[in-house]
């Protein structure tokens, strides 16, 4: 009997193991790995404004005050929330202010968010980076383009935007609706506008790479890119304030904040056919989501921690020693220092979102006004403990420059 007891205890214990070892290192809803770290969004968006970093608080009525500044700012340190704020307007012409929910286009923020359901396909065996555009789309012009060159700004296509624009205009097409991503495929079909380069001669950065990602992503899901994000990438990651939304499919885009372009509040930017093409930008979303997506990713909960890691990896040559481009993602590294990031420029806004790999810090600054405030940023990184993420910065050794 005894004997009997013993057996049954073991194989209670082996089974206690093996369910424990399942959880720790196994899949969420959504089937992707989950490094078995906490993830509660609403526990980590608290805030105590009368908690929060003074000296940044400080640098940042200064940023807006003498630099121009006009949007929305986070900045968090080892899953807190150190400091958040609004500053300026939302629309100048009506004087709506900004508030923590204002909800911005993300210009080329969108990136690192198609870059990741790119990754997720390729997870589930859905595609292949070395994987020719032809095999999903057989009209398209250029031979050798691959998805790992669309991800890493290789493929040497010309910029979409100026090609259609140049279409509309010419041709006096209706620019109030959007194309969609597939309309645009087409019109690159037709017309076969000549490429920069040949694919992976170099690196180019342009918007033609993520809109065909975003096409891709539509073709091998059979859902509208819009769809697909959302199910996959902002419910998984409980991003409850981002959507995608294209001119392609709403007349107004539903959402309050405006973009102003020229530093001037006179230029406020009326969205158009070129608002209907996603993957590319089209990602609408706050300063509070885009830190819960930057600790979803940590947490495992949309690709695994080894696909970051090649996301994270430098692709191309560095620029002044330490900067470079991944799948999705800019990249600045030095001896012991990572930070994952990306800019954002488009029809009046401004963005930077930067991930400090290293020290745990996390900024989002979105802005509805184009001007230079965003290059002012070196007294908030020093406050953080980020590396001075701007180019002009580093001499072409890499070194810091004297300004």
């Amino acid at each position: 009997m005894r004997q009997v007891c013993t057996t049954v205890i073991s194989l209670l214990f082996s089974l206690l193991a093996f369910t424990s070892c399942s959880s720790t290192g196994g899949h969420n809803k959504a089937g992707e790995a989950d490094n078995g770290k906490p993830f509660n969004p609403t526990e980590l968006l608290k805030y105590d404004p009368s908690k929060g970093d003074k000296k940044i608080e400080e640098f940042m009525e200064h940023l807006h005050k003498v630099s121009g500044f006009n949007g929305n700012v986070l900045v968090a340190k080892k899953g807190k929330i150190i400091y958040e704020g609004s500053f300026g307007w939302a629309n100048h012409l009506t004087r709506d202010s900004l508030t923590l929910a204002s909800q911005f286009e993300l210009a080329s923020v969108t990136k690192t968010m198609t870059g990741t359901a790119i990754m997720q396909l390729w997870e589930k065996g859905k595609i292949k980076l070395d994987q020719d555009v032809k095999d999903f789309f057989p009209d398209f012009p250029y031979d050798g383009v691959t998805i790992r060159l669309l991800l890493t700004h290789r493929s040497g296509m010309m910029n979409y935007v100026y090609f259609v624009d140049n279409i509309y205009r010419s041709q006096h097409l209706n620019q109030k609706k959007g194309l969609t991503n597939k309309e645009t495929m087409d019109l690159i079909a037709k017309y076969k506008p000549a490429r920069f380069n040949k694919p992976n001669a170099s690196f180019l950065y342009n918007n033609s790479n993520f809109m065909v990602l975003g096409a891709i992503i539509e073709k091998v899901t059979g859902m509208s890119y819009a769809d697909y994000m959302k199910e996959n990438v902002f419910k998984p990651a409980g991003m409850t304030h981002t959507a995608v939304y294209s001119k392609a499919v709403y007349d107004k885009i539903p959402v309050d904040v405006v973009g102003h372009d020229r530093n001037s509040w006179k230029y406020s930017v009326a969205q158009n056919f070129l608002d209907g093409p996603v993957g590319d930008k089209g990602i609408y979303s706050t300063v509070a989501d885009l830190y819960v997506f930057d600790q979803a990713l940590k947490a495992g909960k949309l690709i695994k921690p080894a696909t970051q890691d090649s996301a994270y990896t430098a692709h191309n040559p560095m620029i002044r020693g330490h900067f470079s481009y991944g799948y999705g993602w800019r990249i600045f590294e030095s001896p012991g220092q990572r930070v994952i990031y990306h800019t954002g420029w488009w029809h009046g806004f401004r963005h930077i979102f930067l991930r400090d790999m290293k020290n745990d810090v996390t900024i989002v600054l979105l802005g509805n006004m184009v001007n230079g405030s965003l290059l002012h940023l070196d007294d908030l990184f020093k406050m953080t403990g980020m590396p001075v993420v701007r180019k002009g910065a580093y001499t072409g050794n890499g070194d810091t420059a004297e300004d």
